[in-house]
């Protein structure tokens, strides 16, 4: 059976989603940040050499890094998944196909990387350290949010905002893999980026519409405690 090496409160959450959406039967092999560093266990390089999440494991075949795991299982399982989800993958060829695949990479190449970087400056403000550093620490962690980080941040969610607004879904009118891959940086930017309905309401509209879901509900109820690292 297949088996998902699933970190808690992590990008693996949306491979239990999709797996739920397809209603395909897995197992998981829950494994638990460490509570003061906040980084996988060492045990998950016994799975992968880079010991990160997510992993999935099918007999023999070991498969990482989120967006290729997603692709994997919609080619493997896609065939078999229920009449509303056959847009999953998009016809090849068409609008939808190119646009999915745009959105697969976008998640984790361009949304991500700033996201990241204000996570680690945001822990590196409040990290604890010697009186007489700390005002140098907290002035250039500023100096990088304000000029750098932030800027960006705005730009990405300003870009999200405007293409989901042009349709239902991020690769036209039907829910599909990019959906899934895309849920990642959007609840990471509710979490630490100021995304909420306010500022964005399309995109806070697209994270209420996927939350409702039966089978993200199932995936959490699975898959445990999911609270984004802040």
């Amino acid at each position: 059976m297949l088996t998902v090496h699933h970190l808690e409160t992590s990008r693996s959450q949306r491979i239990l989603w999709l797996l739920e959406e397809l209603a395909v039967p897995y197992d998981i092999r829950l494994y638990r940040r460490d509570p003061v560093s906040r980084l996988a266990p060492a045990a998950l390089k016994k799975i992968h050499p880079l010991g990160k999440s997510p992993v999935v494991t099918d007999g023999d075949t070991v498969v990482a890094e989120s967006g290729a795991i997603i692709e994997y299982l919609v080619e493997r399982f896609g065939a078999q998944a229920p009449t509303e989800l056959a847009q999953l993958e998009p016809a090849r060829g068409t609008p939808e196909h190119r646009e999915c695949r745009y959105w697969m990479h976008y998640a984790e190449g361009s949304a991500m990387p700033p996201l990241v970087m204000k996570l680690v400056f945001d822990r590196i403000g409040r990290a604890p350290m010697p009186f007489f550093a700390k005002p140098i620490a907290k002035s250039i962690v500023g100096n990088v949010l304000r000029t750098f980080v932030l800027p960006q941040l705005k730009q990405h969610l300003d870009f999200m905002e405007g293409e989901l607004g042009k349709g239902s879904w991020f690769a036209g009118e039907e829910f599909s893999a990019a959906d899934i891959q895309m849920s990642f940086p959007l609840e990471a930017a509710a979490s630490r980026a100021g995304l909420d309905a306010k500022s964005r309401p399309q995109l806070w509209d697209f994270l209420q519409r996927i939350h409702a879901r039966p089978a993200y509900q199932r995936a959490l109820e699975r898959g445990g405690r999911y609270e984004l690292l802040g």
